[in-house]
């Protein structure tokens, strides 16, 4: 089996698990997923906001908050931003090899 071939698969074996990650809190009622915090959820768990959390809380605003379109559903949209991510690989890996190399 090609290397490439074994890299492509364990990427798909991590994009079926990662999700698992976020889910799994969900299902036990446990909070959100460690480090998925915002600034409230963070001050609630610590009692305080750290002072370099604070100061760039505001810096980063999602593009798709919560991961979601409005009526559509979530894991059409990971499904969307992996073949995004994976064609933008692609893309730049053949700009960067070289054929014949």
């Amino acid at each position: 089996m090609k290397i490439t071939s074994k890299l492509w698969i364990g990427i798909a074996i991590l994009t079926v698990l990662s999700p698992i990650g976020l889910m799994l809190p969900e299902h036990f009622r446990a909070g959100s997923a460690w480090g998925e915090w915002g600034v409230e959820e963070m001050e609630r768990l610590a009692g305080y906001i750290p002072q370099g959390l604070e100061k760039l809380a505001g810096l980063w605003i999602a593009p798709i908050p919560d991961y979601a379109f409005k009526g559509c559903a979530p894991l059409f949209i990971a499904i969307v931003g992996v073949g995004i991510t994976a064609l933008v690989a692609v893309g730049i890996g053949k700009l960067l090899v070289k054929k014949g190399d």
